[in-house]
């Protein structure tokens, strides 16, 4: 990389500050071996999920991490060689799937760790992280459980005078059978 100034690099220090800050998630990621045109594909792929990667100089990225001492702490020790940050700004989960699934595509792109909420993910919490069902699939999932009592609920109170009636039907015909047969 070019010599930059120090104004540069203060700029660039509050810039990725920012995006730690605003970020729900940050992945470290080593992109050694990829072609120019597999990270555009992979930047490509990260807008939909409103997640961004930032090449970053490993320096400036852990001055830019001690305005977040927790992450600084999680991750600092995965800033060696090539970086690249990946900042989820929408789901983390589906940020992590997004690397996750091109990762299996492109071998070269290797998930070195990340940080959610100042705790820290390493390449298989980032997998499992990835797993996760959609913000949209657990909801459903969670209704369907509140669901299920109350359904139980109204099919055992309809139960009750369903019964009642098949009792009251079945003397109705005790006693007109009885009747009849007098």
């Amino acid at each position: 990389m070019p010599l930059i100034t120090r104004d540069q690099k203060s700029s660039e220090i509050a810039s990725l500050s920012e995006k730690f800050g605003r970020s729900k998630a940050a992945f470290i990621v080593d992109f050694k071996g990829m072609t120019v045109e597999q990270v555009t594909s992979l930047r490509k792929k990260l807008v939909p999920v409103e997640a961004e990667m930032k090449v970053v100089r490993n320096t400036l990225a852990l001055r830019a991490l001690t305005d977040h001492p927790e992450s600084k702490t999680a991750v600092e020790s995965a800033f060696v060689g090539n970086n690249a940050l990946v900042f989820a700004f929408g789901e983390a989960p589906a940020t992590a799937k997004a690397l996750a699934d091109f990762a299996k595509e492109v071998e070269q792109l290797q998930l070195k760790a990340g940080v959610m909420d100042g705790a820290k993910l390493d390449a298989n919490g980032i997998k499992a992280l990835a797993n996760l069902p959609s913000k949209e699939v657990l909801r459903a999932q969670f209704l369907g459980v509140l669901q299920a009592p109350m359904s139980k609920f109204v099919q055992t109170l309809n139960a009750v005078p369903s019964g009642f009636a098949r009792v009251l039907g079945a003397q109705r015909d005790k006693l007109g059978g009885g009747a009849s047969a007098e």
